[in-house]
């Protein structure tokens, strides 16, 4: 078999820690079909709704309520995609310990805070969960780091605030050799205390989402995007080509978010969003949302097992007409294949060295 040097892999930065997180969070063709269980205050505010019509009590849900349903939505639908996305605050420790995942899927664990401050113009900025880091989340196994970044590239402070946390958090992932997936948002502004209207959002959000991929893509490793403009607002047409440039602004590989849309709708863009040549979806609440709409643990786990599954198993198939990650990078399996080291790379990785003398290797930190 012809070798290629890993030094191509290198120079693309694609490090082992970071091909491995790759391959962990992938599909076996290179696609990547990932759900998310990380949503806090939509999970909060879903349950706090579900209580209050089932019981008239009008209460916040406990760590503990909160924590079991992500476990039981984890057990339910992560052995049906390639990776799972969870939070740190309730969900990686008790949905690893509860063996709530199986071994082949990776999983995926956000860093950023829930509910971060805004500023004057209602832009949030964003902020590592307390007592959280990309170096904890490295030391607990997780295959990669999510990050969510709300962006509009007009709202001049936030936009340099984010884009800063945004290099700080894919620095640190390079440091620490990790997979590092970057989610921007994009939000409606105030102006003078006031939210804008949603129909003026709507039509600067096929531009925003182009605007910032052109920003921020090169910073992370895939990238999560939001659908590129909105049913009803644009044609399909129009819409399908705002997905192309999308794509061809990516540079790093990408997959699209769900944003909380109806399943349907979803699986729509979804469907389009492949044609353009996107690498997969990470999508959360288009395929559980109504899960927290049943009042008896019994009926929100028959939900899961069923129809949250069936919409994740129909995605997934549609994920795999996909463009591979690794084809963003100009890469094929049987060139990957060939990918071999030389000798005393372990040394070099990280920054050290390794000498071979007469007598063979010298570096006295070396164990061969």
């Amino acid at each position: 078999m012809a070798t290629t040097s890993i030094t191509r892999l290198y120079g693309l930065g694609l490090t082992p820690g970071k091909l491995r997180g790759l391959q962990r969070i992938s599909n076996a063709n290179g696609t990547l079909t990932m759900v998310a269980t990380d949503q806090n205050s939509s999970m909060i505010s879903m349950m706090k709704k579900a209580t209050k019509e089932a019981t008239g009590a009008d209460r916040e849900p406990t760590y503990a309520e909160i924590a079991d349903a992500k476990v039981m939505l984890s057990r339910a639908l992560a052995p049906h995609c390639s990776g799972l996305l969870v939070d740190g605050f309730y969900g990686y420790a008790s949905t690893v310990s509860a063996f709530a995942v199986p071994p082949s899927t990776g999983l995926l664990i956000r860093v950023e805070k829930s509910g971060a401050d805004k500023n004057a113009a209602g832009a949030p900025c964003g902020e590592v969960e307390p007592g959280w880091s990309v170096a904890k989340i490295k030391r607990c196994g997780a295959d990669a780091v999510k990050l969510l970044a709300q962006f509009e590239p007009d709202e001049l402070d936030s936009a340099e605030r984010n884009f800063a946390f945004t290099q700080q958090i894919y620095d640190e992932c390079i440091k620490h050799d990790i997979l590092f997936l970057l989610e921007p948002l994009h939000f409606a502004y105030k102006i003078n205390g006031v939210e804008e209207a949603k129909d003026k959002v709507a039509a600067r959000k096929a531009k925003t989402v182009i605007d910032t991929a052109k920003y921020l893509s090169r910073y992370c490793d895939i990238y999560k995007a939001e659908f590129p403009g909105t049913f009803g607002v644009e044609s399909d047409a129009q819409l399908m080509d705002n997905l192309k440039r999308l794509n061809d602004v990516c540079v790093k590989p990408w997959v699209l978010l769900s944003a909380g849309v109806d399943y349907d709708k979803y699986k729509k863009q979804v469907e389009m969003a492949m044609k353009a040549g996107a690498s997969g979806i990470l999508g959360g609440r288009a395929f559980w949302k109504e899960f927290f709409t049943y009042a008896s643990p019994a009926d929100r786990q028959k939900f899961a097992e069923t129809e949250c599954v069936r919409r994740v198993q129909e995605t997934d198939a549609i994920v795999k007409s996909g463009t591979p990650w690794f084809a963003k990078y100009d890469l094929t399996l049987e060139e990957l294949h060939g990918i071999r080291t030389t000798d005393g790379w372990h040394a070099r990785y990280g920054g050290g060295t390794a000498t071979k003398g007469a007598s063979g290797p010298s570096d006295p930190n070396a164990v061969y």
